[in-house]
């Protein structure tokens, strides 16, 4: 009789290793640190600028970490770790315009802020003393009545479009034109306002009901595309479930699409409203400028922020040091109330949203 001694059989994880190797977690950043210190290296020794150093050490990391990538996990992670470079490269480079000019508007604009910077204006004001109180007063005052004008247009417009219109002939004329008001420059809005007033004003006129009014042509289209964007991503068992009830169309809308869309609806207004804030050429034309502070729109010129910051730049006057830094002061506060407008736009979209339960 034999004995066969039989070996213990083997597990499928000592058999078969599942993941092969992998590179350190840290090794991204280690090799961002050699590819950064080759960089100083040829900025030291070749004498070349804080640009072209960048670009070499931005070279190193883009050849170096795949190489090494591929000499230890195998060329598809390779590629994958070059995309992933890519990726953050572009973002890098998209970032650092914005991070340049938030750094510079703040860095020239903080010094000029005081209480009586945003609590003055500059009537009878030569040289230092004076605020831009009147400039942001006016900046609200005109946005606001544009917002009034633009938003039921639009949200009405939208509402045709998407659950009256369908593909009819009127429907695609509206879209084209609004993708046509999309790309109009907003110095053409301006002159349209202008020359609607001049019909009934004269010549010559300037009020802040004109800046409304050129403002919300440059709104009307936002908020068209942006609401009707959301009523589409309404789901139509929504609208279905409502007239198998018996609901008319009209209480659909209003009770149910209109309700489950406004979280968007709200972004997109908000949005809207960020973008014609800092609009210039059209309030140069028909609003004006004036340094008293002027809180009817129907009367009169009115000051808004981007005016007194072009004026504050071409026309100085004999105190140029002066203007320029209550040019950057105003450049910050309507930087300011451009991004609190976004966060208000996050805030009340997240507040608005539907809530969907398990």
């Amino acid at each position: 009789m034999t004995d066969l001694q039989t070996a213990p059989p083997v597990s499928p994880r000592q058999s078969m290793s599942l993941t092969g190797a992998t590179l350190p977690r840290l090794a991204p950043v280690l090799a961002a640190v050699i590819a950064a210190g080759v960089g100083a290296l040829a900025a030291v020794i070749g004498g070349v600028g804080w640009v072209a150093a960048a670009f070499v050490a931005w070279l190193v990391l883009v050849v170096g970490l795949p190489l090494w990538s591929s000499a230890v996990e195998g060329g598809r992670k390779a590629r994958d770790r070059v995309a992933t470079l890519l990726v953050w490269s572009a973002f890098g480079l998209a970032m650092i315009p914005l991070v340049s000019l938030v750094w510079t508007v703040l860095s020239k604009g903080i010094g000029i802020l005081s209480g009586q910077f945003l609590t003055y204006s500059m009537r009878g004001v030569l040289g230092e003393g004076g605020g831009i109180y009147h400039a942001i007063m006016g900046t609200l005052v005109i946005t606001a009545l544009a917002t009034v004008i633009s938003v039921p247009i639009g949200v009405l417009t939208a509402v045709y479009l998407v659950e009256y219109g369908k593909s009819s002939t009127l429907a695609r004329v509206i879209t084209f034109l609004v993708d046509v008001m999309t790309g109009i420059p907003s110095i053409v809005a301006g002159l349209f306002a202008y020359a609607l007033f001049a019909l009934f004003f004269g010549p010559g006129v300037r009020m802040g009901l004109g800046g409304a009014v050129a403002l919300s042509v440059l709104m009307v289209p936002i908020v068209v595309r942006a609401t009707e964007e959301m009523l589409k991503l309404v789901p139509d068992e929504l609208r279905e479930a409502a007239y198998a009830l018996g609901v008319p169309k009209w209480r659909t809308i209003t009770k149910v699409v209109l309700p489950t869309a406004v979280s968007g609806i709200v972004t997109g207004v908000t949005l809207a409203v960020a973008r014609v804030a800092g609009e210039t050429a059209p309030l140069l034309i028909i609003a004006g400028l004036t340094t008293s502070t002027n809180l009817d729109p129907f009367s009169d010129r009115m000051a808004t922020l981007p005016v007194f910051i072009f004026y504050s730049i071409t026309e100085p006057g004999l105190y140029v040091d002066e203007m320029t830094d209550y040019a950057w002061g105003a450049a910050l506060v309507l930087v300011a109330i451009v991004m609190l407008l976004n966060v208000v736009a996050r805030v009340v979209g997240g507040l608005f949203a539907p809530k969907t339960g398990r």
